[in-house]
């Protein structure tokens, strides 16, 4: 004959290793289904280089190529002095290797952070 005690021991024992081999089981996969991919939107050149006395404003094109050799050393040279001159970051991307809408972007960012009642530098203008 079994004593109860030895029958609810054995019981609680068995439902004590059962929870924490629960939570080991993998979870089930979801079944929601993964967003479809979205196509690569081209945004249009909005930015304009600073104009110069012998250079008229052109869009800063969409490029991978390094900004030196989409514009040319001065022109990139003159993005690079006015991207400098706003950024407040620390390590900028401000760099004629970069592409040069990279670093136009660094600029709209940083002049965008000015308000409304704050002046905003010269070369957020150009």
């Amino acid at each position: 004959m079994t004593r109860p005690s030895l029958i609810l021991g054995a019981a609680l024992a068995t439902a004590l290793l059962a929870v924490p081999l629960a939570a080991c089981q993998p979870r089930p996969e979801a079944t929601t289904p993964a967003p479809a991919p979205s196509t690569p939107q081209v945004r249009e050149p909005e930015a304009r280089l600073p104009e110069g006395p012998e250079m008229a404003p052109r869009p800063v094109p969409l490029d991978e190529r390094p900004c030196r050799e989409t514009l040319g050393e001065t022109a990139s040279a003159r993005l690079v002095q006015r991207c400098i001159a706003v950024s407040p970051a620390t390590r900028p991307p401000c760099n004629a290797a970069n592409p040069c809408d990279l670093i136009q972007g660094e600029i709209d960012r940083s002049c965008a952070m000015y308000g409304p009642d704050e002046q905003k530098p010269k070369e957020c203008a150009a």
